[in-house]
This record gives C-alpha cells, sequence and structure tokens, in this order.
C-alpha cells in the first residue's frame, strides 16, 4: 500500500510539473479564461440598445404626434428617421439603416378621438430575428405609454395596464444570467483540455511506452492524469464565482457548501470525459479536436442559448448526459434563486452518474493501452 502511495504521488507530481514548469502554459490556464469571462460578459449581451426606427407618417394629427415623440423620447431608440414614402423605408430597412419601420396611417388620430383603437403597421428586420422581436417589445411598451398619455383612465376603468414583476432578476440584468453560464463553459472548455491532452502528450513525446514498463497500474495512471486537472479546475471555477460575486456584483442567495460540492461532482465528470477522449488520441492536435468536437454540442444542448425543453424529445433525453446542462441549472439556482437542496440533488446525481460511467470507460481504455 505504501509502495502504492509513493508511486501514486510521484505520477501526481510529474503530472503537475508537465503543465505549470513551462510559464506559458501557466499563464495560457489561468489568464485567457478570466480574460474571456470579463469580455464575453459584455460582449455576449442579450439586450438591445441604440435602436434606429424609420418612421412614416401618413397622419397629420395630435395622436400620431405624440407617438412618434413618445419614440424620439424613449431610451432604447437612438434616432427616429422620418420617410416620405414606404419605397424609401424598404430602402432603409435593406440596407439595416433602420431595425424597424412603422407606418401610421391617415385614420390613427381619428380613431384615437373617436375612442376606438389606434393602428400601425411595424415592419422589422427578419434577418435578426432575435434583436427584431426584442425591439417589437419595446415599440408594444412605447406604444403603450403614448396611449395612456392620449387617452387618460375615466371613472371606472383601470389607470395603469398590468405590471409585470421578473423573479430572481428585476430588472433583466443580462450578465446576471451571462456570468454564472460562462463559468460552467469555461471551466469545461480548461478541464477537458488539460484531461484530454494528459495521455496524448505522452504518447506525442515517446513516455507513453515507459508507462507500460512501470509497476503502475491503470487506475494509478488515471488518478495521477485526473488529479491536476480536478485541482485546476476547482481553483479556475472558485476564482470565476468570487469575480461573478465581488466584480459583478451579482447576488449569490444559494449555499456555498453545496455549489463547491457540486462544483467538485462537476469537475470529475469532465476529468472522465477527458481521459476518454486523451485514451483515444495519438496526438495533442487529436486531442484538442476531440475536445472541441465534444464541447460545442455540449454547449448548444446544455441550455445556455436555448432551453432545453425546446429541443426535440430525442436530444432533450441526449442533453440529460451532458454534465454541463445539470451544473448550469445548479449554477444559476445557487446565484439567483436559492435553489432548495431536493433540486440540487436532483441535477447532481446525473453528474456522478456520469463521472463513474466515463471514469470506468477511462480506465478501461487505459488498460487495454497497457496491455
Amino acid at each position: 500500500m505504501h509502495a502504492k502511495l509513493i508511486r501514486l504521488r510521484a505520477q501526481i507530481v510529474k503530472e503537475l510539473l508537465c503543465i505549470l514548469r513551462d510559464p506559458k502554459s501557466r499563464v495560457v490556464l489561468i489568464v485567457p479564461p478570466l480574460i474571456q469571462l470579463c469580455v464575453f460578459s459584455f460582449a455576449m449581451t442579450l439586450e438591445v440598445r441604440n435602436i434606429d426606427v424609420a418612421v412614416l407618417n401618413h397622419d397629420a394629427g395630435g395622436a400620431a404626434l405624440e407617438l412618434v415623440q413618445q419614440l424620439d423620447a424613449s431610451d432604447l431608440v437612438r434616432h427616429v428617421r422620418l420617410v416620405q414614402s414606404e419605397e424609401e423605408l424598404a430602402r432603409m430597412i435593406d440596407t439595416q439603416q433602420v431595425m424597424a419601420g412603422v407606418v401610421l396611417p391617415q385614420t390613427f388620430s381619428r380613431d384615437i378621438a373617436a375612442g376606438r383603437s389606434g393602428t400601425a403597421q411595424v415592419i422589422l428586420d427578419g434577418r435578426k430575428a432575435n434583436a427584431a422581436q426584442i425591439t417589437l417589445g419595446y415599440l408594444q411598451s412605447i406604444a403603450t405609454n403614448a396611449a395612456l398619455v392620449l387617452r387618460p383612465a375615466s371613472p371606472g376603468t383601470a389607470g395603469e395596464p398590468g405590471m409585470v414583476r421578473h423573479w430572481f432578476n428585476p430588472n433583466l440584468i443580462y450578465y446576471w444570467f451571462v456570468v454564472p453560464s460562462l463559468v460552467g463553459i469555461l471551466v469545461t472548455l480548461v478541464t477537458l483540455m488539460v484531461t484530454a491532452m494528459s495521455i496524448a502528450r505522452e504518447r506525442e513525446l515517446g513516455t507513453f511506452d515507459q508507462l507500460l514498463v512501470s509497476p503502475c497500474t491503470a487506475t494509478e495512471i488515471i488518478v495521477a492524469k485526473a488529479v491536476p486537472a480536478f485541482c485546476i479546475g476547482a481553483v479556475l471555477a472558485s476564482v470565476m464565482i468570487g469575480a461573478g460575486v465581488f466584480l459583478f456584483g451579482i447576488p449569490f442567495t444559494g449555499s456555498f457548501g453545496l455549489l463547491f460540492l457540486c462544483l467538485l461532482l462537476f469537475i470529475l465528470s469532465l476529468v472522465g470525459i477527458g481521459l476518454m477522449i486523451s485514451s483515444v488520441c495519438a496526438t495533442q492536435q487529436q486531442a484538442i479536436l476531440g475536445t472541441f468536437a465534444i464541447l460545442v454540442p455540449a454547449i448548444i444542448m446544455s441550455g445556455f442559448a436555448t432551453p432545453v425543453e425546446n429541443m426535440p424529445l430525442f436530444l432533450q433525453w441526449l442533453a440529460q448526459c451532458i454534465p454541463l446542462k445539470h451544473f448550469l441549472i445548479i449554477l444559476q439556482g445557487s446565484f439567483l434563486k436559492a435553489l432548495p437542496p431536493a433540486d440540487i440533488f436532483a441535477n447532481a446525481w446525473p453528474m456522478a452518474v456520469i463521472a463513474a460511467v466515463t471514469l470506468t470507460l477511462s480506465t478501461l481504455f487505459v488498460r487495454s493501452k497497457l496491455q
């Protein structure tokens, strides 16, 4: 037993030295993820601001003028461009000078004065579908405010429209959602990269043959390859979570202890996947390509960009095998809504199953290479 511990310690020290002895490697592992966290947090904005809107006003009445003034006064609209014809409006949208066009008919003010609903046509640039839908919501909100000014509440009628309150993120601050998600994504990238290159590096440098004649068992080799990546991933994730709380000011309402335990389980499942990639790759280049072949589908199907519930049933089942999907639920819930322990456990045990399966398979793969 003592000899096994000595061999295992020597293997772990060797792996740590291979990763950390090169100053460039140390910088690459630590600095780029932190820079990416800061840059992507502001670049991956879900907001749409500084909108240019074209207005074709066929009505000279006061209601139409009020709506145009409301558009011009909005903080979300940068410029209101008045056009004289439908052809000019179409040209401005085609050339992407404006995101949306508003056409006010001749009867707009007359309908408002008669107590009827005024009708306006909104033309959106469909090439930017997401931004167009958000812009439509903004325009509807501006039109609602204009309606309150033009037609104040009469006795017996409601004076204000229904108010919407957003739970957990009342002001819809986008980086409260983006930053925790980026923590999971960047930790996935670094952990997979470190573990995927471990055995592949041995083969490429020719030192894998030394493992074949060493007394180390397959399990010892797997543990020695897993520990450095496990430690690097845990430290990096802890630094990023701290940056989310103290640098970005995101409220943390959950339990640090439960989150850290789930983080360790998450990294362990990633280590198993990375070792599986490394065990079947002959060079580090193949390991990098294999990492990105796994990473890109994992991010897309994790629920970061689109809800998993909107995917076909087959992809929903496949997403259950992705540890990032479960960890993002735990991470976002721990930050914003104090996720109950029962919900944390419901997303933690799939990661434990994934870790057990991948580590077992990677051990079998390595053992087959050693024989």
